[in-house]
């Protein structure tokens, strides 16, 4: 386990609860407003995440990364990056 999971998962229950919402509304028939800002919210909750578990991630590479490991850890780190 990296150093930040445990800080992840609130922040993708968060996005959990901020969906439900949404399933929630769209079954009301709310507005296409507060629609749009709680999808928002789900979007920023999880890209935040993401974010996090990636640095994480390319941190705990570089860390554990030998001289002779380095350019593999770097063509890890670039295929991670992708998904920033």
């Amino acid at each position: 386990m990296h150093r930040t999971h445990p800080d992840i998962v609130p922040r993708l229950k968060r996005a959990e609860g901020h969906l439900r919402s949404v399933i929630a509304m769209i079954e009301e028939g709310r507005d296409g407003l507060a629609l749009a800002q709680q999808l928002h919210a789900v979007e920023a909750a999880v890209a935040k995440a993401k974010q996090a578990l990636i640095f994480d991630h390319i941190e705990h590479l570089l860390e554990e990364s030998r001289p002779a490991e380095v350019q593999e850890a770097l063509r890890d780190m670039k295929a991670f990056a992708k998904y920033l």
